[in-house]
């Protein structure tokens, strides 16, 4: 597992052992920047289940100005710690250990938001939802769910939109946007 793009291209990160964290495979997450890299110069991030924190590293090396990391797991924050202070990122880094769904209810807004939980969990739509609803996303702000491949992802109400779904073999990726406002 290592940086794709940016600055810190090339750093490899800690990956944790077992299969309590699922990190993003770098083909995926490759694809995934490409798509987006024009939103991130000075934006505000969110990592919604950080794991490793290389989500919100790879958007900090493409531009953004900071990045919330945040995660349930005291094992997956140390993680992340870890691999922002190797990528030297630690002052425009924040880590937040919480539950995603309390953090969202808290959270001020944000240019970019990367939603990955635990497949199984069920989490996605219910992130998603109180996302819309406590209005985290800036105007023409993004958000980026990932889930396996065959999960239908909600639609979203105005000025919310899905924008597309790509896939990748059993991952696939979600973009959604929060238009202007008159």
């Amino acid at each position: 597992m290592r940086v794709v793009s940016g600055s810190a291209r090339g750093l490899r990160l800690s990956a944790p052992r077992g299969f309590d964290v699922r990190p993003t495979g770098d083909m995926v997450k490759q694809a995934v920047f490409n798509i987006i890299r024009a939103s991130l110069g000075g934006a505000r991030v969110l990592d919604l289940f950080s794991g490793t924190g290389q989500l919100g590293i790879e958007a900090l090396s493409c531009g953004a100005e900071s990045c919330v990391f945040v995660d349930s797991s005291r094992a997956s924050l140390g993680l992340t710690r870890k691999n922002v202070e190797a990528a030297r990122f630690d002052a425009r880094a924040e880590l937040v250990l919480s539950d995603a769904l309390a953090y969202i209810r808290r959270a001020g807004r944000f240019d970019v938001v990367f939603s990955d939980p635990p497949y199984n969990e069920g989490l996605l739509a219910p992130v998603l939802t109180e996302i819309i609803e406590f209005d985290i996303l800036k105007e023409r702000g993004i958000i980026v769910c990932e889930s396996r491949a065959g999960l239908r992802m909600p639609e979203v109400p105005p000025p919310y939109e899905k924008l597309r779904e790509y896939k990748y073999g059993g991952v696939k990726i979600t973009i959604y946007s929060k238009e202007v406002t008159v």
